[in-house]
């Protein structure tokens, strides 16, 4: 039977935010946010079975795949998160995803529609397609036959004569789900983040995102919990003095200083050298800003077109100056936070079911889960990611399935 744990409601599933962001998207709400979800999963790690938050595992798959039944009509449907669009791409035939859908994800669509159907899905959910047959590929790593695919950045692989590896090779699809909507109307669905439970067919094979740790091996000691307490008060500390700066934030303007400045660390992680010194990212940020809206102002070619852009430059470069020592105490809470997740990755991912694997030109290198989705008991939801690790890699390596 198909069974979904759910964990939280809101709006629609169409995009997460990294922990760290809460600061810039929320201001100092967000970041005392923040340092909730991290104090609930030290919580949860030193075995507090009352902890406020759940985790699921975020598996790396692609594309997204939307399906079930639609409540306006009760016909059964696959998608992409398009269907959430103002103008909906909702595809009940083939017909439809070669309209809808030209190209490699219409591929994928056509045999959700195929396989998917047989689930018996009652409502709607989305998850990750993680393959289909012509995905699947056996390989030798560390001298054992495995069965691999490599939908996004991860290759996910398990013993060809496993007994998972038999599922996976008989299997015409892998999906995994996250989310279950509920709702009278597909334009006003909400979202409930959690894992699917109970499923039973040959031809797909549905991995739980449930997170388990069964052996009580990912858990803090003593010493751990005092080195993350102490983290964590820096981030407090530091959030107190850069809050009314961050609390001026408007993280939706792109050209505003919270907006550059969530690009601005992005660009850091597609880099190669680490996130560096706090100095170093402060006194980077201010040239950053800079190019980027001379390069806005140059490619105006009316001076109507430019004055926008020019008044932008003048009140952030201004507003960069007078705020500097709150800016550093910004990235220093944005800094701790990102090292207090990574602490907290450290410990989830030494409990794996499957291997992860990144293909490297020299073959295969072990690498953790893409993350974590962490929701409280009031719907609020961040995704946990090493984004040293896992960013930088989906940023930069090829992929297997193509956009369309």
């Amino acid at each position: 039977m198909f069974s979904f744990k759910g964990y939280s409601s809101s709006g629609t599933n169409t995009h997460l935010e990294h922990l760290e962001d809460e600061i810039i998207n929320n201001g100092a709400k967000g970041g005392r946010n923040a340092i909730a979800f991290l104090q609930s999963l030290q919580k949860m790690l030193t075995g507090n079975v009352s902890n406020r938050v759940n985790v699921t595992v975020k598996w790396d798959g692609a594309p997204a795949i939307v399906c079930g039944i639609n409540p306006e009509n009760g016909k059964f449907f696959v998608g992409t998160k398009s269907v959430f669009n103002k103008t909906p791409k909702i595809n009940y035939t083939s017909a439809d995803i070669n309209r809808n859908h030209p190209g490699g994800v219409g591929a994928k669509l056509q045999v959700a529609l195929r396989e998917l159907k047989k689930l018996g899905i009652r409502g709607i959910v989305q998850g990750d397609c993680l393959f289909t047959n012509e995905d699947k590929k056996v390989a030798n790593i560390d001298g054992q036959s495995m069965i691999t695919f490599t939908p996004n950045t991860i290759t996910y692989a398990m013993p060809v004569a496993s007994a998972v590896g038999r599922k996976i090779a008989r299997a015409r699809m892998g999906i995994v789900f996250h989310t279950q909507y509920t709702g009278s109307k597909m334009s006003e669905l909400n979202a409930n983040y959690g894992y699917v439970k109970g499923i039973r067919s040959g031809s797909v094979w549905v991995p739980s995102a449930e997170y388990k740790d069964a052996s009580g091996s990912a858990s803090f000691n003593r010493g751990e919990v005092a080195k993350f307490n102490a983290q964590l008060r820096m981030a407090q500390g530091s959030l107190s003095k850069a809050g009314p700066m961050l609390n001026q934030f408007d993280s939706r303007d792109p050209n505003s200083v919270g907006f550059k400045l969530k690009t601005y660390f992005n660009s850091i992680v597609r880099g190669t050298q680490g996130m560096g010194s706090v100095k170093s990212l402060v006194d980077g940020f201010g040239p950053y800003y800079e190019n980027f809206i001379n390069a806005e102002i140059d490619a105006r070619k009316t001076a109507k077109g430019k004055e926008k852009f020019k008044q932008a430059k003048e009140e952030n470069m201004k507003f960069i100056a007078r705020n500097k020592q709150a800016l550093y105490f910004a990235i220093a809470t944005y800094v701790t936070l990102q090292n207090c997740k990574n602490i907290v990755l450290q410990k989830l991912a030494q409990i794996q079911s499957i291997g992860h694997f990144l293909r490297t030109d020299n073959g295969y290198k072990v690498t953790s889960p893409e993350g974590y989705v962490a929701t409280d008991k009031i719907g609020n939801v961040v995704k946990l990611v090493d984004r040293l690790e896992f960013s930088r890699a989906n940023f930069t390596i090829a992929k297997d399935w193509v956009k369309g």
